[in-house]
C-alpha cells in the first residue's frame, strides 16, 4: 500500500476559512509592449472590416443581381447632361429600380460607371436586374426608331417627310438633288439630326449604285450611272406590281435602242408640277404635247435627269431587264399591266381596256365620258377620257405609245 502524506489537523475556524489561490503570473514585459496592444487593435479592426466587407459584398451582389421592379418592358429617355443622382431619379419615377436609389448609386459605384452613363433613350426589360440597367446605359444600347422611305418619292417628298418626323432633330436647308437618296428602311435614335439621315442616304445611294452598275448588262444602251438612275426613276414610277418592274425596264430599254420616245406618263407630271410629284388630277390632252425637258412624249431619249428616287428594285431591274422584244404595256384592270410586241396588238388591250372601264362605270351608275382618241395616243385612255373642251386633240405622236397605266393618266402617281 501507498503511503498517504499525514494529515495535518486542523482547526474548526480553519476549516472553514476558504483557501488561498496563488496570485496570477505577472505579464511580461512584452505583452505589455504598447506596439503590441496598438498591433492586437489594429489587427481586430482588420478582421471586423473584411467580415463587414464581405457582408457587404455579398448582399451587393444579391441586389445587383436580383430581379428589379419593372411590371413590364419601358422605354425610358435619359436627357443630356443627366448626372448620375438625376438619373437614379428618373429611373426610380418610372419604377425601373426600387425606392433606395443609393443602391443604384453604390452599384454605379461598384462597377466604375459613373464616367461611362450616356444619355438616350433606353428600352428596359421586365423585371430588369440593376446590373442589366446600368449595363444598358453603359453600353448605350438606346431604342432604334425605324424610319422608312417609300421608293418613287422626290427629294422635296422625301424632305418633307423627315421634317414631319418627331424623332429627328434639326432641320434640312437644302434639297438634295433628284435621284440622289435611296428609298429604305433605316433605323436611327431619337434625337438624330435630319441633315445625317440625308447623309446616310446618300451614301446608301452610292454604295448600292456603284455595285449595280458593275454588274449591269453588257448590252444596256446607257452610258453613265447617271443615266441607269434617271430610267430607274421612271420605270419605278411605271411598275404597278412588283415582279413586273424587269419587264417594264425591258420596254423602255427596247424603245431606247430603236430610238423610240419614252412616251411615259409620269415624265409629263414631273415636267409639270416638279419635286411635288403629284399632279391632283388626270394629264389634259394639251399636256401631252406640251413642251418640257421631261415630257418624253416630246424629247427624243431619256429626259435630263431622274424624276423621283428608285429604289434598289428599279435599279437592278433597269440595269438587267427581262429579254424581250415588247415595247408597249397596257394596264389590264388589276393593277399590273399587259405587254406586246406590236402596235395592233397593243391597240387590241387597249380596246379591252377601255370596254372594261367602261363596264366598271355602269356597275357603279356612273355616267360615261365620251370617248375622244387621239391617233395613236389612243393607248392612253386616260388622256382619251380627259375632258379640256378649250383644247383641240394632240397630235399623233412620232412613234406609237409605249403604255397605258391604270385606268386614268395620271392616277397611279406615289403619294
Amino acid at each position: 500500500m501507498s503511503e498517504r502524506p499525514p494529515i495535518s489537523p486542523r482547526s474548526p475556524r480553519a476549516a472553514l476559512e476558504p483557501e488561498q489561490l496563488p496570485p496570477p503570473p505577472k505579464r511580461s514585459d512584452r505583452a505589455r509592449n504598447p506596439f503590441v496592444v496598438a498591433g492586437n487593435a489594429i489587427i481586430t479592426l482588420l478582421i471586423v472590416a473584411m467580415v463587414g466587407a464581405g457582408a457587404i459584398y455579398v448582399y451587393g451582389k444579391q441586389k445587383l443581381e436580383a430581379a428589379g421592379p419593372l411590371q413590364q418592358d419601358r422605354i425610358v429617355n435619359i436627357p443630356a447632361r443627366s448626372g448620375m443622382s438625376d438619373i437614379a431619379d428618373i429611373l426610380q419615377r418610372e419604377g425601373v429600380i426600387d425606392d433606395n436609389r443609393w443602391a443604384f448609386i453604390g452599384s454605379v459605384f461598384a462597377m466604375k460607371a459613373r464616367s461611362d452613363l450616356k444619355p438616350g433613350e433606353y428600352s428596359f426589360s421586365k423585371n430588369a436586374s440593376l446590373r442589366e440597367v446600368i449595363e444598358t446605359i453603359v453600353e448605350g444600347k438606346v431604342v432604334q426608331h425605324a424610319i422608312t422611305i417609300p421608293e418613287g418619292l422626290t427629294s422635296e417628298q422625301i424632305v418633307a417627310r423627315l421634317q414631319d418626323n418627331s424623332i429627328l432633330s434639326g432641320s434640312i436647308q437644302e434639297i438634295p438633288s433628284e435621284g440622289s437618296l435611296l428609298p429604305e428602311t433605316y433605323k436611327f435614335p431619337r434625337g438624330t439630326p435630319r441633315k445625317q439621315v440625308i447623309q446616310r442616304m446618300r451614301q446608301a445611294q452610292r454604295r448600292v449604285l456603284a455595285e449595280i452598275w458593275e454588274r449591269r448588262s453588257p448590252d444596256l444602251p446607257l452610258k453613265t450611272p447617271a443615266q441607269l438612275v434617271t430610267l430607274a426613276s421612271i420605270v419605278e414610277k411605271e411598275t404597278g406590281k412588283p415582279n413586273e418592274r424587269s419587264r417594264v425596264a425591258a420596254v423602255f430599254i427596247n424603245r431606247l435602242q430603236k430610238k423610240m420616245r419614252l412616251q411615259s406618263d409620269p415624265t409629263i407630271i414631273y415636267g409639270l408640277v416638279g419635286g411635288k410629284g403629284t399632279l391632283g388630277r388626270p394629264i389634259k390632252r394639251s399636256e401631252i404635247q406640251q413642251p418640257s425637258p421631261y415630257n418624253t412624249y416630246v424629247v427624243d431619249g431619256l429626259p435630263p435627269g431622274p424624276i423621283a428616287n428608285p429604289g434598289r428594285a428599279s435599279l437592278e431591274a433597269t440595269a438587267n431587264p427581262a429579254r424581250t422584244r415588247d415595247l408597249y404595256f397596257v394596264a389590264d384592270g388589276t393593277g399590273g399591266h399587259t405587254f406586246t410586241e406590236t402596235y395592233e396588238q397593243h391597240q387590241k388591250n387597249v380596246s379591252k381596256l377601255r370596254a372594261l372601264e367602261k363596264q366598271n362605270q355602269n356597275d357603279t351608275a356612273e355616267p360615261a365620258e365620251e370617248e375622244k382618241p387621239t391617233g395613236a395616243a389612243a393607248s392612253d385612255a386616260g388622256a382619251a377620257n380627259a375632258k379640256d373642251k378649250d383644247e383641240a386633240p394632240a397630235a399623233k405622236p412620232q412613234q406609237a405609245p409605249s403604255q397605258h397605266r391604270r385606268h386614268r393618266r395620271g392616277a397611279r402617281t406615289t403619294q
